[in-house]
């Protein structure tokens, strides 16, 4: 249908721009899911370690795992929000940029709230 406007070259364009955002949006998610499992791994590893290795290296391998966590938080955020220039804008409706911040600086305090409940909390096991 040559006199179809949704059959032209600008809608595939446009389409294409929306598969970007769902795109970058499963990225996002993995960001968020790769943080959430350093942290819930740096929490149960300063549980269950304990008693089996010293402290110090119980603390150090929480920590290590903790850190990461909260790098996946803002990097998912940082990622989200920069594409690249070579990403076309997209009419699909999108999360707000503050919810996404504020969301992932939640997630990140509740980290760095683990983590020092790892260094200064009980290590009775």
């Amino acid at each position: 249908m040559a006199g179809d406007p949704r059959s032209g070259g600008d809608r595939r364009t446009g389409l294409a721009a929306d598969r970007n955002v769902f795109a970058s949006e499963r990225t996002y998610a993995a960001w968020v899911r790769t943080g959430l499992t350093a942290l819930a791994t740096g929490v149960g590893a300063g549980k269950l370690l304990h008693g089996t290795i010293p402290v110090w290296g119980i603390r150090l391998i929480a920590s290590a795992l903790i850190a990461v966590s909260v790098f996946a938080f803002m990097a998912g955020v940082w990622r989200h929000l920069h594409p690249g220039e070579s990403v076309r804008k997209s009419e699909a409706p999108e999360l707000p940029a503050w919810l996404l911040i504020a969301a992932n600086g939640l997630l990140a305090v509740v980290a760095l709230a683990a983590l020092v409940a790892v260094w200064f909390g009980d290590s009775g096991g």
